[in-house]
């Protein structure tokens, strides 16, 4: 079982979340459609899931990895 964070839901019910596996630390996307749409999981490498699209899905992933830097307050 994978440690995960959601990323983005849309407005339809599908679901992206941020996922790390806990025995060796990889990192990858997991997408979950909606009901409707079956809702089966799909696992996607964080690559791939960046090269394939700029919806808000990956901008949510992007705002993430953007809290991750820290900027000196301006002097």
């Amino acid at each position: 079982m994978s440690d995960r964070r959601e990323l983005y839901r849309s407005p339809n019910g599908d679901a992206w979340f941020i996922a790390r596996e806990p025995t060796n630390g990889y990192a990858f996307i997991i997408h979950q459609p909606n009901p409707p749409s079956g809702g089966r999981l799909s696992h996607i490498e964080l690559g791939d899931f960046l090269r394939d699209g700029k919806g808000p899905e990956q901008q949510a992933l992007l705002r993430l990895i953007g809290t991750l830097v820290e900027v000196p307050p301006f002097a």
